[in-house]
């Protein structure tokens, strides 16, 4: 699928403010992706899509979740991380985009995982530190990112769970798993 395929496909599905947000997400990522030699049309479609089901209705959502194989332990968290596993499942089902590695982008982008391919990082990372994004402490992770690809990702990890512990929230196990992963790595 070509970019401006992709993008038609994805711009009703957005609100102009995400579909903004989307594109420069999609930017992002081909820049790390040529930085860190990922392949930079896995890294396009990957951005463009990540958030497909953002606007899903929230019920819509937790019937996937309910009805196929993803994991039922994200009913026991913010309905936020939803749209990422959910958006890979409408993906493959509605766009028909099969290629594992996107899919597996698109579903761990707000949590991140242990193990995760240069695809995952890019994605990951690329939504994180977006130019349209300002909250404290992402100069730092930006200025990380075009420096050391695990480095980066660790730090928006890290940053992440700082700020759901600040605010009470619960933290999904895949997030600690990305951070646990990434700081290993990081010591390599």
């Amino acid at each position: 699928m070509e970019r401006d395929e992709a993008l038609a496909v994805v711009k009703p599905k957005l609100k102009q403010e995400r579909y903004d947000h989307t594109v420069r997400v999609m930017e992002t990522s081909i820049q790390l992706a040529q930085t860190y030699g990922v392949d930079e049309k896995k890294a396009e479609i990957a951005a463009i899509f990540h958030d497909y089901a953002k606007y899903r209705p929230i019920e819509e959502m937790r019937r996937w979740i309910q009805t196929t194989y993803l994991p039922k332990d994200l009913l026991h968290y913010h309905h936020e991380l939803w749209h990422g596993p959910v958006g890979a499942k409408l993906v493959e089902r509605e766009v028909g985009i099969h290629d594992r590695e996107i899919l597996e982008s698109i579903h761990y982008h707000t949590t991140g995982r242990s193990h995760m391919t240069p695809l995952d990082k890019v994605i990951f990372l690329a939504d994180y530190i977006e130019p349209g994004r300002k909250f404290p402490g992402l100069s730092d992770v930006r200025a990380a990112a075009w420096m050391d690809l695990n480095h980066g990702c660790w730090m928006a990890a890290k940053n992440t769970i700082q700020f759901l512990m600040s605010k009470n929230q619960p933290i999904y196990p895949e997030t600690f798993n990305a951070y646990n992963a990434l700081t290993k790595a990081n010591k390599n």
